[in-house]
């Protein structure tokens, strides 16, 4: 911790804290209500892997390629068919 006796950091010397504790609590609130009671969160993944896996089927070479080296390149994660059974 660097030596603050100069006050030239703090000229007032004043030390501030604020707990996000409750903001943190609004927002998750606030998260909640907003996705509503319907929300089925395993559901919601399962669509996003159907999703991603139409995007990057039928691609052709070239594109093939391309999403190889982003891939390979550790951008994109690997696809892999070690999904748990539904």
């Amino acid at each position: 911790m660097p030596d603050n006796s100069d006050n030239t950091d703090n000229p007032a010397g004043l030390d501030f804290a604020y707990d996000l504790t409750l903001d943190e609590v609004r927002r998750r609130s606030a998260v909640l209500e907003a996705i509503g009671p319907d929300w089925d969160p395993i559901r919601a993944l399962a669509d996003e892997e159907k999703a991603y896996a139409m995007l990057y089927s039928n691609l052709d070479a070239e594109q093939q390629r391309h999403y190889n080296a982003l891939v390979s390149a550790g951008v994109l994660p690997e696809r892999s068919v070690d999904h748990a059974s539904d």
